[in-house]
């Protein structure tokens, strides 16, 4: 099969730092951005407008993105959870995107965003309608591939959920695997059937795995045709509960010459992912 030698590889910062106990420095934060961006990278997840009471390690977004250099063609995301996060991120310096978490599992739904999922459709009509020609917009939907609690679950779910979110005009949707145990074939029978009905375009993967099982659900997200991943250097972050420490977001530094080794070209310094990987470590040591 000839494959197209171009994915999209989102970088995410923010899916790591965001569950650390202590709060990095705002300059030890840029300074690690503009690492990612020196060595290639243009998609960064990298701050979220949340409640400071929640999230404080995310207290400082408009800071940090004013102190990034123009995105000159590069994704800056933020996550917005609400009203209030929305009106922060029209404002916000640099921005160029924003995403809301939407879970399959309303118990999740509530958790993370402290609204029902019926509540979360007028959001989503709301921010389709405020981003229109200013940011791009992404939505998450998490629990994409199973849940924990017992709420129900269903590939037919998954791609109602899909259809109603293209309805309402949403181009860009990442299915996430959030609690990180969903199987390689689990993941690519929900992309493969997102993908026969719907095409690949706009859609995408974010996924947590433990260490052993990572290029395994590479592999099935590629099986799908689906040429959008995420993750982070380190595999830092991932689903706080988990229950599981070792299941983490897709590692960088291995997923990226294992997709350069295919033939995709990645557009990213190779070279410079060690380090870089050694300083995601670092700053979980220090702060995590």
């Amino acid at each position: 099969m000839n494959r197209p030698r171009n994915i999209r590889w989102v970088e995410c910062p923010r899916d790591a730092w965001q569950g650390f106990s202590r709060f990095i420095p705002t300059e030890e934060k840029v300074a690690f951005l503009k690492k990612l961006l020196e060595s290639g990278f243009r998609h960064l997840d990298l701050t979220s407008f949340v409640s400071p009471k929640w999230v404080p390690q995310m207290a400082d977004a408009e800071e940090v993105l004013a102190s990034l250099p123009p995105p000159q063609g590069r994704t800056y995301l933020a996550i917005v959870a609400n009203e209030k996060g929305l009106e922060r991120a029209l404002k916000a310096p640099n921005l160029t995107a924003i995403g809301y978490p939407f879970s399959l599992s309303e118990t999740f739904q509530r958790k993370n965003t402290n609204r029902t999922r019926q509540e979360s459709w007028p959001l989503v009509k709301a921010m389709v309608e405020a981003t229109k020609g200013k940011l791009g917009l992404v939505v998450y939907l998490s629990m994409a591939f199973g849940n924990p609690y017992g709420d129900p679950w269903s590939v037919e779910g998954v791609l109602e959920d899909i259809a109603r979110l293209r309805e309402l005009g949403v181009r860009e949707i990442a299915l996430a695997d959030t609690y990180g145990v969903a199987e390689a074939s689990r993941i690519q029978e929900v992309l493969g059937e997102a993908v026969a009905r719907f095409g690949p375009e706009g859609l995408g993967a974010h996924l947590h795995a433990r260490p052993e099982g990572v290029l395994a659900k590479v592999e099935a997200v590629l099986a799908a045709g689906i040429l959008w991943l995420e993750g982070a250097l380190a595999g830092v972050g991932g689903c706080p509960f988990a229950g599981d420490e070792l299941v983490g977001n897709l590692p960088t530094e291995k997923v990226l010459p294992y997709l350069e080794a295919k033939g995709f070209h990645m557009g990213i310094d190779l070279k410079a992912l060690p380090e870089l990987a050694g300083e995601a470590a670092r700053l979980k040591l220090l702060y995590g």
